[in-house]
C-alpha cells in the first residue's frame, strides 16, 4: 500500500498544499498543519488491477488524492477538494506546471449549495450531538434490565424495584413465565416460602450483566400475583445512547472539549466555526462565482471559536444564513453543474503529459 513518504520519494505529487485553518487564516498558536494534496500514479500502476485513489496518513489530517478521483470530486464540488484550487499562495508547498490547468472557476457551479450547504448542516449536526452529551452526560453507572420492568398494579404500573420493596420480596424469590401472544409481558409468580422450595430462578439471571429477562419452571396450579412488562425498546435505546457517550468520552478530542467546557457555551465551537465559513463560502461563490480560501471575516470566526457567541444564537444566524445562501443560489448565473466533458478531457490530457514527462 502506498504511504504519503512513497508519493514523495517517487516524484509522484502534482500539487501539495497546507491545508485546514491555516489556509482559511483561523490558526490559532497551538492550531495543527493539515495536509492535502493531488498525486498520479505511475503509467503502469494506473493501468494494473489495483487502482489507489487516495493516500492518507493514520490520523486523515495528510490526505492525498490520485488525479482521477481529484476531479471526480471535483465535479461533484466537494468542499474539501475544490479548496486546493483556491489555496493561498503561502500555504502552496508544491505546484507542479501542470496542475495551473485545473482553476476553480472552470468548476464552481449550482452544485455548490447542496455540497457546501450539506457539509455545514452536518456540522451543525455535530454541534447539536455535542451540545446533547455536553447538557445531558449519562451517569459512570449503567443501568440494569431490571431498571426497565414494570409490573401491574391496579390500573397501572410501578417499578419493579419499588413494587418489590412495597411487598416485602427480593427478586429472587419471582418467577417469570411467558404469556402467550403478548410480547415482552410475564406471569410474575412469587414463592413466599423460606427454604425457596418452588425453585424459581429470579427475575434475571445477573442484575448488573444481563441482557433479558429470565424465565423458570412454574408447577402446575400455581397462580401469578401481577404481570411484568419489559421495555425491551427502551433498554435498547438506552444501551445505545449509553455505548455512543462511552465512546464518545473515551475518543473526544480533549483540546476541543476543554476548550468548549471553557467558553462555556457548551457546544464545539470549532464546529460552528466551519458551519459559517461555509455558508459564508457558498454565498460568496453564488454572487460572484469566485472562491475564496483565506477568510476575510476571520475574526468574526474566531469569535465564535472563543464562544462569545449563546448556541441558540448561533442555530439562529445559521438558519438566516442558509436562507440567505438559498436566495443567492436561485438567481446565480453560475452553471448547473461543471462540465464533465471539458473535464474529463483535461484529465486525460494532464496524464499524458504527465506520462510523456516521466518516459523521458
Amino acid at each position: 500500500m502506498l504511504t504519503i513518504t512513497e508519493l514523495r520519494q517517487r516524484g509522484l505529487i502534482l500539487f501539495e498544499a497546507i491545508s485546514g485553518s491555516r489556509a482559511y487564516g483561523t490558526n490559532l498558536p497551538h492550531s495543527d498543519s493539515d495536509l492535502k494534496g493531488v498525486f498520479i500514479l505511475p503509467e503502469a500502476e494506473f493501468y494494473g488491477l489495483e487502482y489507489v485513489p487516495q493516500v492518507a496518513n493514520e490520523t486523515n489530517d495528510e490526505v492525498f488524492y490520485e488525479l482521477r478521483r481529484f476531479v471526480e470530486l471535483l465535479l461533484k464540488n466537494n468542499p474539501t477538494v475544490l479548496e486546493l484550487l483556491g489555496t493561498p499562495a503561502d500555504c502552496v508547498i508544491f505546484r507542479h506546471p501542470l496542475f495551473e490547468a485545473f482553476r476553480p472557476e472552470d468548476f464552481l457551479s449550482q452544485l455548490c449549495l447542496q455540497s457546501f450547504a450539506e457539509y455545514a448542516a452536518a456540522q451543525i449536526r455535530k454541534a447539536r450531538g455535542l451540545n446533547k452529551k455536553i447538557n445531558h452526560p449519562e451517569p459512570p453507572g449503567r443501568k440494569s434490565v431490571l431498571d426497565f420492568c414494570y409490573v401491574t398494579a391496579g390500573a397501572g404500573a410501578q417499578p419493579v424495584g419499588q413494587w418489590l420493596a412495597e411487598q416485602h420480596l427480593t427478586a429472587e424469590q419471582c418467577g417469570l413465565a411467558n404469556v402467550p401472544h403478548l410480547q415482552d409481558l410475564y406471569a410474575l409468580f412469587v414463592d413466599a416460602s423460606p427454604s425457596g422450595t418452588l425453585g424459581y430462578r429470579g427475575l434475571v439471571r445477573d442484575a448488573e450483566t444481563s441482557q433479558d429477562v429470565q424465565l423458570t419452571s412454574v408447577p402446575k396450579g400455581e397462580e401469578p400475583v401481577a404481570y411484568l412488562s419489559f421495555n425491551r425498546n427502551g433498554y435498547s435505546s438506552y444501551c445505545r445512547v449509553y455505548r455512543e457517550y462511552h465512546e464518545w468520552v473515551q475518543k473526544r478530542n480533549a483540546e476541543r472539549y476543554q476548550n468548549t467546557v471553557q467558553h462555556g457555551k457548551n457546544y464545539d465551537a470549532k464546529n460552528m466555526l466551519h458551519v459559517f465559513r461555509l455558508l459564508r463560502m457558498a454565498h460568496e461563490i453564488a454572487l460572484t462565482g469566485q472562491l475564496q480560501v483565506r477568510r476575510p471575516d476571520r475574526e468574526f470566526l474566531l469569535q465564535i471559536r472563543r464562544g462569545e457567541f449563546q448556541y441558540e444564537e448561533l442555530l439562529q444566524m445559521a438558519e438566516a444564513l442558509l436562507e440567505q445562501v438559498e436566495a443567492a443560489f436561485a438567481t446565480s448565473h453560475l452553471l448547473t453543474a461543471p462540465d464533465q466533458v471539458a473535464a474529463e478531457r483535461l484529465l486525460i490530457q494532464v496524464r499524458r503529459a504527465w506520462y510523456a514527462q516521466a518516459a523521458h
